[in-house]
């Protein structure tokens, strides 16, 4: 009952004073940024103008096999264990001061026991049970804006941990098409190195023959050298790759069982780029950056008030007696509050709030120029996905021609009418365009890739959090 009284006491004296917290409150407002009405490099792209589908972009490619790689990598990859571990930890941070708003219960127990020196003299024992509760009575909303803070920054690092899922997704897939590609190029390595083998052997025969001279066996010997050269780079890059393929799902190389043998031949997939302003509300690094500022703009809310006046409401219920069985019938209750003046310390006052505002002010900076580098992160993919479509054409033709010419400068090699140097040359331009085809292939896959992820990605950790705490 006691209990009850005193609670109600503390409600009472809160009461009148909870309405100052709107003095100190910041009214947020996004800061002004200058948005294009649409994209510089969107071309005659119809689309642009439609709500891009953006969620599991990865499955777009229609590749079973790189879906599956995704699945286990979201699920094994430390740089995301991390990031999730720094969500939680954000969130347990925004618990704790969402605790400071109630009150401050404690409870104590503690026992006496008395003996006269003299003989004879009986023992008293004492037994006391003393239950207090205090509060703050957050006039200016000082916690309510600390709270804030910490919920803002808390969603700030969700963000961030969406930022690192797609970042991770989008190296996933290069990192998988870039195995392909290099498993390719090593294909044609190796039937190049064959082809040059034969030619070898037919300069060979036809020195002996007296029908060429020495020369002709040595042009096509170092040419077969360059090949073999070329064949032990690319197996290095590929090793290499295969190594950071694998530290993405946390595990050895040796025990990646991913067989990766070329680049997949599904079409590329088309996205819609949607309006620039769009990028505000799907970029995770763009909304990070957006938390964080309103979370700066709570913390200087906050720091203004804690220079106000301070109000504390104490409280306590206590027992005591000589006797166990009468440990409750003998309750005792105090009740006081105190008042505290922090903003007599002026000059302190002054620069915490200055280091606020400053801490603000830098949150402001950083968002715009995130923003603008989104901005920028679009254009430079709209752009790439273009250009490399149309070098796709250009390479092509390029490829066509240097293969004719190869079979023309065979034939009249083999009659006499050009040099072995002429040859190998035509077979040098020819594979170079096979290799070109085949990188643009690989770059066109990496510019959607980057695209997606430049355009926001859509959400990839929003499906199941119930892990994170």
């Amino acid at each position: 009952m006691k209990k009850t009284v005193l609670c109600l006491a503390i409600g009472l004296c809160v009461g009148p004073l909870t309405g100052c917290s709107h003095w100190t409150r910041s009214e947020f407002s996004s800061p002004a940024v200058e948005v294009p009405a649409q994209w510089a490099q969107a071309g005659s792209d119809s689309t642009v103008s439609q709500t891009p589908q953006m969620d599991h972009w990865w499955q777009r490619f229609a590749d079973p096999q790189l879906d599956q790689i995704v699945t286990q990598v979201l699920a094994t990859n430390n740089d995301l264990a991390l990031a999730t571990l720094t969500l939680a930890q954000a969130r347990l941070q925004a618990g704790i001061a969402d605790r400071d708003q109630y009150p401050d219960l404690s409870a104590s127990l503690n026992a006496s026991s008395q003996r006269p020196l003299t003989s004879g003299g009986s023992t008293t024992r004492r037994y006391g049970t003393t239950t207090s509760i205090s509060y703050e009575v957050d006039l200016w909303d000082r916690l309510g804006a600390l709270k804030d803070s910490a919920d803002w920054t808390a969603q700030a690092r969700w963000e961030d941990r969406e930022s690192t899922a797609q970042s991770l997704v989008a190296t996933t897939a290069t990192l998988y098409w870039q195995i392909g590609y290099l498993q390719q190029r090593l294909q044609l390595a190796q039937s190049s190195i064959q082809y040059a083998e034969q030619t070898l052997k037919l300069a060979q025969d036809q020195y002996r023959a007296g029908a060429v001279s020495q020369l002709d066996v040595l042009e096509a010997r170092r040419s077969l050298a360059s090949q073999e050269a070329t064949q032990r780079q690319l197996e290095q890059q590929l090793v290499e790759a295969q190594n950071a393929f694998a530290v993405l799902f946390g595990a050895p190389s040796k025990r990646l069982n991913a067989q990766i043998q070329r680049l997949p031949d599904q079409p590329i997939p088309q996205v819609q780029s949607g309006l620039p302003a769009e990028v505000l509300l799907r970029r995770p690094d763009v909304r990070a950056h957006l938390s964080l500022l309103r979370a700066a703009l709570a913390e200087q809310d906050a720091v203004a008030s804690q220079y106000l006046p301070t109000l504390t409401l104490t409280g306590s219920v206590g027992t005591s007696s000589s006797q166990l069985e009468n440990l409750l019938r003998n309750p005792v209750g105090t009740l006081g509050a105190g008042l505290v003046l922090p903003f007599l310390n002026w000059h302190q006052m002054d620069l915490n709030k200055q280091l606020a505002a400053n801490r603000y002010q830098q949150a402001v900076v950083s968002y715009r120029q995130t923003l603008y580098q989104a901005f920028a992160d679009v254009e430079n993919a709209l752009s790439a996905r273009r250009q490399l479509a149309q070098q796709h054409g250009f390479i092509q033709a390029q490829y066509q021609s240097a293969l004719a010419a190869e079979k023309i400068y065979e034939s009249r090699y083999q009659a006499g009418a050009v040099s072995m140097q002429n040859w190998l040359d035509a077979q040098q331009q020819r594979r170079s365009a096979q290799m070109s085809l085949l990188e643009n292939h690989f770059q066109r896959l990496q510019a959607q890739a980057t695209l997606y992820q430049a355009l926001g990605g859509g959400d990839v950790m929003s499906v199941d959090d119930s892990h994170v705490q």
